[in-house]
Protein backbone atom coordinates (compact mmCIF):
# COMPACT_ATOMS: atom_id res chain seq x y z
CA UNK A 1 0.00 0.00 0.00
CA UNK A 2 1.10 3.43 -0.58
CA UNK A 3 0.22 6.71 -0.16
CA UNK A 4 -0.01 8.93 -3.17
CA UNK A 5 0.59 13.47 -2.51
CA UNK A 6 -0.27 14.43 -5.84
CA UNK A 7 -3.22 13.98 -7.78
CA UNK A 8 -3.34 12.08 -10.87
CA UNK A 9 -6.43 12.57 -13.33
CA UNK A 10 -7.63 9.53 -15.43
CA UNK A 11 -8.90 9.88 -19.12
CA UNK A 12 -11.99 10.34 -19.63
CA UNK A 13 -14.01 7.73 -21.57
CA UNK A 14 -15.01 8.15 -25.46
CA UNK A 15 -18.83 9.63 -25.42
CA UNK A 16 -21.20 6.82 -26.00
CA UNK A 17 -23.42 6.78 -29.07
CA UNK A 18 -27.02 6.69 -28.16
CA UNK A 19 -29.54 3.97 -30.30
CA UNK A 20 -33.19 4.67 -31.44
CA UNK A 21 -35.49 2.91 -29.40
CA UNK A 22 -37.68 1.09 -31.74
CA UNK A 23 -40.47 1.19 -29.43
CA UNK A 24 -41.19 4.45 -30.45
CA UNK A 25 -42.97 3.10 -33.19
CA UNK A 26 -46.97 3.16 -33.37
CA UNK A 27 -48.68 1.67 -30.51
CA UNK A 28 -45.56 2.38 -27.84
CA UNK A 29 -45.86 5.56 -25.87
CA UNK A 30 -42.38 7.00 -25.25
CA UNK A 31 -41.06 7.74 -22.14
CA UNK A 32 -38.17 9.34 -20.73
CA UNK A 33 -35.47 7.32 -18.56
CA UNK A 34 -34.44 10.96 -16.37
CA UNK A 35 -34.09 9.82 -12.87
CA UNK A 36 -36.05 12.05 -10.16
CA UNK A 37 -33.27 14.77 -8.49
CA UNK A 38 -33.42 13.17 -5.33
CA UNK A 39 -32.11 10.00 -6.85
CA UNK A 40 -29.77 11.57 -8.85
CA UNK A 41 -28.22 13.11 -6.25
CA UNK A 42 -27.48 10.22 -4.13
CA UNK A 43 -24.34 9.77 -2.50
CA UNK A 44 -23.67 5.74 -2.96
CA UNK A 45 -23.49 5.79 -6.83
CA UNK A 46 -22.40 2.51 -7.92
CA UNK A 47 -18.55 2.73 -9.96
CA UNK A 48 -19.73 1.16 -13.60
CA UNK A 49 -15.91 0.51 -14.37
CA UNK A 50 -12.67 0.93 -12.38
CA UNK A 51 -9.79 2.25 -14.39
CA UNK A 52 -6.37 1.99 -12.87
CA UNK A 53 -5.45 0.33 -9.60
CA UNK A 54 -7.68 0.82 -6.85
CA UNK A 55 -7.44 4.54 -5.00
CA UNK A 56 -9.30 5.20 -1.60
CA UNK A 57 -9.34 8.83 -0.51
CA UNK A 58 -9.88 9.81 2.72
CA UNK A 59 -11.51 13.28 3.41
CA UNK A 60 -12.08 15.24 6.78
CA UNK A 61 -15.44 16.43 5.64
CA UNK A 62 -16.02 20.49 6.58
CA UNK A 63 -19.94 21.15 8.01
CA UNK A 64 -22.20 22.13 5.94
CA UNK A 65 -20.60 19.91 2.96
CA UNK A 66 -23.03 17.46 1.20
CA UNK A 67 -21.84 13.89 0.30
CA UNK A 68 -22.55 14.14 -3.14
CA UNK A 69 -20.45 15.90 -5.88
CA UNK A 70 -23.62 17.98 -7.82
CA UNK A 71 -26.61 19.63 -6.32
CA UNK A 72 -28.85 22.13 -8.13
CA UNK A 73 -29.53 24.46 -5.29
CA UNK A 74 -26.24 25.59 -5.08
CA UNK A 75 -24.79 24.45 -1.84
CA UNK A 76 -21.50 23.06 -1.13
CA UNK A 77 -20.41 19.42 -2.23
CA UNK A 78 -17.94 17.31 -2.74
CA UNK A 79 -16.66 18.93 -5.92
CA UNK A 80 -15.20 22.07 -4.29
CA UNK A 81 -13.02 20.22 -2.47
CA UNK A 82 -11.79 16.70 -4.60
CA UNK A 83 -10.96 17.10 -8.20
CA UNK A 84 -10.53 13.51 -8.70
CA UNK A 85 -12.71 11.86 -11.20
CA UNK A 86 -14.08 8.55 -10.88
CA UNK A 87 -14.01 8.16 -7.42
CA UNK A 88 -17.91 7.87 -5.06
CA UNK A 89 -18.67 7.99 -1.29
CA UNK A 90 -18.58 4.78 0.46
CA UNK A 91 -21.33 5.23 2.67
CA UNK A 92 -22.49 8.92 3.21
CA UNK A 93 -21.87 11.23 6.23
CA UNK A 94 -24.56 14.11 6.96
CA UNK A 95 -24.66 17.43 5.22
CA UNK A 96 -24.46 18.86 9.14
CA UNK A 97 -21.92 16.19 10.39
CA UNK A 98 -17.88 16.37 10.18
CA UNK A 99 -14.72 13.93 9.79
CA UNK A 100 -14.00 10.86 7.88
CA UNK A 101 -15.94 9.88 4.31
CA UNK A 102 -14.12 7.57 2.63
CA UNK A 103 -14.63 7.61 -1.36
CA UNK A 104 -13.06 4.74 -4.03
CA UNK A 105 -13.05 3.98 -7.59
CA UNK A 106 -13.57 0.24 -6.70
CA UNK A 107 -17.26 -0.83 -6.60
CA UNK A 108 -16.42 -4.08 -4.50
CA UNK A 109 -14.74 -2.15 -1.91
CA UNK A 110 -17.37 1.10 -1.70
CA UNK A 111 -19.98 -1.37 -0.79
CA UNK A 112 -18.14 -3.43 1.37
CA UNK A 113 -17.61 -0.26 3.48
CA UNK A 114 -21.09 1.03 3.13
CA UNK A 115 -22.61 -2.70 3.33
CA UNK A 116 -24.40 -2.95 7.05
CA UNK A 117 -23.63 -6.93 6.02
CA UNK A 118 -19.59 -6.55 6.15
CA UNK A 119 -20.09 -4.81 9.69
CA UNK A 120 -17.61 -2.44 9.10
CA UNK A 121 -17.06 -0.11 12.18
CA UNK A 122 -17.11 3.37 12.66
CA UNK A 123 -16.17 5.49 15.71
CA UNK A 124 -17.59 9.25 16.08
CA UNK A 125 -17.05 11.50 18.27
CA UNK A 126 -19.99 13.20 19.47
CA UNK A 127 -20.75 16.36 22.04
CA UNK A 128 -24.00 15.99 23.61
CA UNK A 129 -25.96 18.46 25.52
CA UNK A 130 -25.78 17.51 29.62
CA UNK A 131 -24.18 15.16 31.30
CA UNK A 132 -25.57 11.47 30.49
CA UNK A 133 -25.15 8.98 33.87
CA UNK A 134 -23.98 5.26 33.55
CA UNK A 135 -27.46 3.94 33.23
CA UNK A 136 -28.41 6.32 29.90
CA UNK A 137 -24.70 5.09 28.48
CA UNK A 138 -25.64 1.39 29.44
CA UNK A 139 -28.64 1.30 27.52
CA UNK A 140 -26.89 2.63 24.39
CA UNK A 141 -24.57 0.18 24.84
CA UNK A 142 -27.15 -2.33 25.05
CA UNK A 143 -29.47 -0.93 21.94
CA UNK A 144 -32.30 1.12 22.21
CA UNK A 145 -35.13 1.39 19.82
CA UNK A 146 -35.80 3.72 17.21
CA UNK A 147 -38.42 4.12 14.78
CA UNK A 148 -37.16 1.96 12.21
CA UNK A 149 -36.12 -0.69 14.92
CA UNK A 150 -33.49 -1.53 17.69
CA UNK A 151 -30.06 -0.47 17.33
CA UNK A 152 -27.49 -2.98 17.84
CA UNK A 153 -25.17 -3.19 20.26
CA UNK A 154 -22.69 -0.08 20.60
CA UNK A 155 -19.16 0.50 22.05
CA UNK A 156 -20.02 4.25 24.27
CA UNK A 157 -17.79 6.13 26.61
CA UNK A 158 -17.35 9.13 27.61
CA UNK A 159 -13.97 11.25 26.73
CA UNK A 160 -12.32 14.55 26.96
CA UNK A 161 -12.69 16.56 23.75
CA UNK A 162 -10.57 15.33 21.15
CA UNK A 163 -6.88 17.24 21.32
CA UNK A 164 -7.28 17.19 17.27
CA UNK A 165 -10.58 19.01 16.54
CA UNK A 166 -10.46 22.10 14.32
CA UNK A 167 -13.32 25.00 15.44
CA UNK A 168 -16.27 24.47 13.73
CA UNK A 169 -17.88 27.23 11.32
CA UNK A 170 -20.73 28.04 12.84
CA UNK A 171 -19.82 27.03 16.56
CA UNK A 172 -22.43 25.14 18.16
CA UNK A 173 -25.46 26.54 19.87
CA UNK A 174 -24.70 26.50 23.24
CA UNK A 175 -27.70 26.76 25.99
CA UNK A 176 -26.14 28.66 28.32
CA UNK A 177 -25.54 26.95 31.60
CA UNK A 178 -25.93 23.36 30.71
CA UNK A 179 -22.76 21.95 29.91
CA UNK A 180 -22.30 19.38 27.51
CA UNK A 181 -20.56 16.41 27.54
CA UNK A 182 -18.25 14.46 24.82
CA UNK A 183 -18.89 10.43 23.73
CA UNK A 184 -16.79 8.08 21.60
CA UNK A 185 -19.42 5.76 20.11
CA UNK A 186 -18.48 2.75 17.90
CA UNK A 187 -20.99 1.47 15.76
CA UNK A 188 -21.25 -0.89 12.84
CA UNK A 189 -24.68 0.04 11.05
CA UNK A 190 -25.61 2.57 9.57
CA UNK A 191 -29.43 3.49 10.32
CA UNK A 192 -30.53 7.28 8.85
CA UNK A 193 -29.10 9.77 11.68
CA UNK A 194 -28.82 6.95 13.70
CA UNK A 195 -25.92 8.33 16.37
CA UNK A 196 -28.65 11.47 16.55
CA UNK A 197 -31.21 9.67 17.71
CA UNK A 198 -29.37 7.02 20.04
CA UNK A 199 -28.31 10.35 22.03
CA UNK A 200 -31.94 12.16 21.64
CA UNK A 201 -33.34 9.14 22.87
CA UNK A 202 -31.60 8.77 26.36
CA UNK A 203 -32.56 12.95 26.36
CA UNK A 204 -28.93 13.89 25.38
CA UNK A 205 -29.18 15.93 22.06
CA UNK A 206 -26.02 15.73 19.77
CA UNK A 207 -24.89 19.21 19.17
CA UNK A 208 -21.65 18.35 17.75
CA UNK A 209 -20.59 15.09 15.77
CA UNK A 210 -17.50 14.13 14.00
CA UNK A 211 -16.57 10.61 12.55
CA UNK A 212 -13.45 9.55 13.46
CA UNK A 213 -12.45 6.37 12.14
CA UNK A 214 -14.07 4.08 9.13
CA UNK A 215 -12.51 0.81 9.55
CA UNK A 216 -8.88 0.97 10.15
CA UNK A 217 -8.84 4.43 8.58
CA UNK A 218 -8.81 7.92 10.64
CA UNK A 219 -8.42 11.40 10.12
CA UNK A 220 -5.31 11.56 11.58
CA UNK A 221 -2.93 13.99 10.07
CA UNK A 222 -5.76 14.94 7.61
CA UNK A 223 -6.56 18.57 8.18
CA UNK A 224 -10.63 19.29 8.27
CA UNK A 225 -11.13 20.28 4.60
CA UNK A 226 -8.44 17.58 2.65
CA UNK A 227 -7.87 14.53 1.79
CA UNK A 228 -5.30 12.18 1.19
CA UNK A 229 -5.12 9.43 -1.32
CA UNK A 230 -4.01 5.49 -1.09
CA UNK A 231 -3.59 3.17 -3.69
CA UNK A 232 -3.93 -0.23 -3.08
CA UNK A 233 -1.63 -2.89 -4.70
Amino acid sequence: MKTVKKNSQSPKPAPRHRQKNNNSAKGFKKTSARRPAEQRNKPNRAIKKQQGPTQVVLFNKPFDVLTQFTDEQGRKTLKDYIPIPGVYPAGRLDRDSEGLLVLTNNGALQNKIASPQHKTTKCYWVQVEGVPDETALQALRDGVELKDGLTKPAKIKAIEEPAILWPRNPPIRERKNIPTTWLEITISEGKNRQVRRMTAHIGHPTLRLVRYRVGNWTIDDIPNGEYRIIELG
